[in-house]
């Protein structure tokens, strides 16, 4: 998977962080964070047989925050 930059993107996480890759997000006013993912024809093939794909989130041990994930672009949601 690849990080997508998308119409709508207003900020960029980790962009000072060179351990990480930039994150380019948009951020809503409630604090929702939304950023687009790529997927390569393999991995598009994998999903599509198996119906499967995981999340991995790195809490460094604090509370695990809520998550969604989305086939739609959830900026085009009215804010």
């Amino acid at each position: 998977m690849k990080i997508i930059e998308f119409k709508g993107c207003n900020t960029v996480y980790a962009k000072e962080q060179p351990e990480y890759l930039n994150l380019p997000s948009h951020r809503k006013k409630d604090g929702t964070v939304i950023s687009c993912w790529g997927l390569s024809f393999w991995e598009r093939f994998k999903i599509l047989r198996t119906g499967k794909m995981f999340l991995s989130v790195l809490t460094f041990n604090k509370p695990l925050q809520p998550l969604k994930m989305s086939v739609d672009n959830l900026v085009e949601e009215k804010e």
